[in-house]
């Protein structure tokens, strides 16, 4: 997968970087798998803005993902590689030997016309998912679980993959994309190989309109504001912040502040922080 960049004849084009989808074999979903999605605008349900700066966008329709991977044993076959406008990576839509289609989140390098296992017996190779006890040392993988039979949590965006760096009674130790050292239940499942579309992170939207078809409405600093509305706001002219440290609209820090719970029950499990 690469970019394209546009010739620079309005100022919007000047910056922007797309991707050129050369991996993409359809642009037809499979309607048996899509469900409506309906937009919130970052509304509540009682019609007040809990999530600021969203709102319009494109409609689009949610591809059901299989995150489970549980059809153990039953070869499948990729039949297309395909644009998902609800994530980063691209999806491949899986015909198993049963007749039944499923969408998984693409790997790197997989094609149409590969095959698919998930379960005790699949191969070590690229999009066959396995337990992690069964996976060698060393290993890159993604769409793993957290939890026996929850579903893939971690490693799931674009060009994401974890490394299995050992193992020990019941348990496995990672390495995630943010740096992170984690131990994992052996009977967990995880994907070999690393998410598609890594160039994701190389994309340039180039103007305003392109994030307002993704439903991103501008933003406004705080720091334009009047002082009744944020905690930067007022002053005459270019005033500073005025405080400690930057502050959210409702007066708590943020930009560097932690906010994860010193007493979480899940930090048994992490054996070294993440980057800072």
């Amino acid at each position: 997968m690469g970019t394209k960049k546009y010739k620079p004849v309005t100022p919007g084009l000047r910056q922007r970087v797309v991707l050129d989808y050369k991996e993409i074999t359809t642009s037809k979903p499979e309607k048996s798998l899509l469900k409506p999605v309906k937009s919130k605008a970052g509304r509540n349900n009682l019609g007040r803005v809990t999530v600021r700066f969203r709102g319009g966008g494109n409609k689009r329709k949610y591809r059901i993902i299989d995150f489970k991977r549980d059809k153990d044993g039953i070869l499948g076959k990729v039949k297309t590689v395909e644009y998902d406008p609800n994530r980063t990576s691209f999806i491949s839509l899986i015909q198993y030997k049963d007749g039944e289609k499923r969408y998984i989140i693409a790997p790197q390098q997989l094609k149409v016309g590969d095959d698919v296992m998930s379960g005790k017996n699949a191969d070590i190779k690229q999009g066959h998912n396995l337990y992690l006890e069964d996976i060698p040392t060393g290993t890159v993988i993604h769409n793993i679980e957290l939890s026996i039979k929850k579903g893939a949590q971690l490693a799931r965006s674009a060009g994401s993959f974890a490394t299995l760096m050992g193992k020990h009674d019941n348990y496995v130790t990672l390495k995630l994309p943010s740096g992170e050292m984690r131990i994992v239940n052996k009977k967990c499942r995880a994907t070999i190989g690393q998410v598609s579309n890594q160039d994701n992170r190389n994309t340039v939207l180039g103007k305003a309109g392109a994030r307002r078809w993704i439903g991103r409405r501008s933003k406004v600093r705080g720091s334009v504001m009047n002082a009744c509305d944020h905690p930067h706001g007022g002053g005459e002219g270019r005033a500073p912040v005025g405080q400690a440290g930057p502050r959210t609209p409702w007066g708590k820090p943020t930009l560097g502040y932690k906010t994860r719970d010193k007493k979480k029950h899940s930090d048994k499990y992490i054996v070294k922080k993440r980057k800072k």
